[in-house]
């Protein structure tokens, strides 16, 4: 099967795919992996496919398959080879002597996306260490000057005539690993001290999570310039893959002493590399410590149930996949649906970036996080001014009355806290 795509400018590549039965849908991950071309600005002219009943070792696809990828790619022009999955050492060895071209696979796509998004120093900082996690036991097949004698480089001691340069490159990336592990534990500290300041303040926690390109930092821009106690502090939103690589929190309060705090997540995609899920582990740590899970789905994405499922997949790998979930079907209005937001039970329909909806799932979030409230009837005498303040700022007063034995107080709060204060209550 080819599809031939004429475009001009940038890196031409043509796609290969290997179709063994085991995928759910195969046509549908090579649309992903042009997806994926395009986000790293590259030119998709051309998609070769072969159905096999496993992968060759060796070559990944059949033999004499390569002699036909070699002449399509003569073809259509390309410049690089990607494969559709992630391929061994050997295979990018001998696929790449046989083709005579520069062979990447659906994770070097991935990390090439990541390391253009990525801002932060933490983000950069983490996608080198995936990079390179990556290319150490790659090394042999990247480049035949691999395999000359080296001398010492930099501060890197030489063990001997004997040492080549693939020794040589191979401890030079170790040892730049363990420096970027020590910087990340140091950055990753300074999260744990965060999170702890937030779990002390008794105030939930709320991950967005779902596929990327979801819409969840259209969701968590939408919540903070309505609800946020900084409305100015949004988070980059914008229709590509991977468009935030950092988490980021905000305060969001929504009036009725009901906080709670809105992480914003990585998102994740079919087949994300493991190296990456590992080097991004304290930013995604967000997640696994949340009190509920919001997951954003792209409901105009007719692919959006097997998207929830990678959603799924993940989140079990991140252990956080028995956290309560909200869903979210975003995007609704491209489905056509009139009457927007629609809410039944513990799930949404709405468009976030027409701000339909945004109202209503913060509604939908406070019932899960406060489902444990109880209201109840205080009658607090006038020199107890404290505990009606501390119910006014912690609870949420539903009514208020000043009768002569005291304050009358009609609240929903926490059942420790009618428990604390239970001398005051009602008879």
């Amino acid at each position: 099967m080819r599809d031939e795509i004429k475009e001009e400018n940038l890196i031409k590549v043509l796609l290969v795919g290997v179709d063994t039965g085991e995928e759910q849908d195969f046509e549908r991950s090579m649309d992903e992996l042009k997806s994926l071309a395009e986000a790293c600005d590259k030119q998709v002219t051309g998609i070769i496919t072969q159905k096999l009943d496993m992968v060759n070792k060796a070559l990944y696809i059949g033999s004499g398959k390569v002699k036909e990828v070699k002449e399509f790619a003569a073809e259509c022009e390309a410049q690089e080879i990607v494969f559709d999955n992630s391929l061994s050492p050997s295979q990018i060895r001998n696929l790449g002597r046989e083709l005579e071209l520069p062979i990447l696979d659906r994770t070097n796509l991935i990390l090439d996306i990541f390391a253009i998004r990525a801002k932060t120093k933490e983000a950069k900082l983490q996608v080198e260490t995936a990079r390179l996690q990556y290319m150490l036991p790659r090394l042999v097949g990247m480049h035949e000057a691999l395999s000359r004698q080296g001398g010492a480089s930099g501060s890197m001691s030489n063990k001997g005539t004997g040492e080549t340069k693939l020794e040589l490159d191979r401890r030079k990336i170790e040892h730049r690993i363990s420096e970027l592990k020590r910087e990340l534990e140091a950055i990753a500290g300074n999260r744990v001290t965060q999170r702890k300041k937030r779990s002390g303040s008794r105030i939930p926690q709320v991950a967005l999570v779902g596929y990327t390109n979801a819409g969840k930092s259209t969701v968590m821009n939408h919540m903070v310039q309505r609800y946020g106690s900084s409305p100015e502090k949004t988070v980059m939103e914008r229709d590509m893959l991977f468009a935030t690589l950092e988490t980021s929190v905000r305060s969001i309060e929504t009036g009725d002493n009901r906080p709670f705090f809105l992480a914003d997540t990585v998102g994740f995609i079919h087949k994300l590399p493991h190296g990456l899920i590992k080097a991004f582990q304290s930013t995604l740590e967000e997640v696994k410590y949340a009190d509920l899970l919001v997951q954003v789905v792209d409901f105009s994405d007719e692919n959006y149930r097997q998207q929830m499922e990678v959603t799924a997949q993940t989140l079990k790998e991140l252990g956080a996949g028995n956290i309560s979930q909200i869903i979210v079907y975003n995007k609704a209005d491209k489905r056509q649906w009139d009457n927007l937001p629609r809410v039944k039970e513990n799930q949404i329909y709405m468009a976030a970036a027409l701000d339909a909806g945004i109202e209503e799932l913060a509604e939908l979030i406070k019932r899960r996080l406060y489902a444990g409230d109880v209201e109840c009837f205080f009658i607090i005498p006038y020199d107890r001014g404290d505990v009606v303040s501390y119910f006014m700022e912690n609870a949420s007063v539903l009514e208020r009355e000043y009768r002569a034995e005291g304050i009358w107080l009609h609240v929903s709060c926490r059942s420790q806290d009618m428990a604390k204060y239970n001398i005051f209550r009602e008879n």
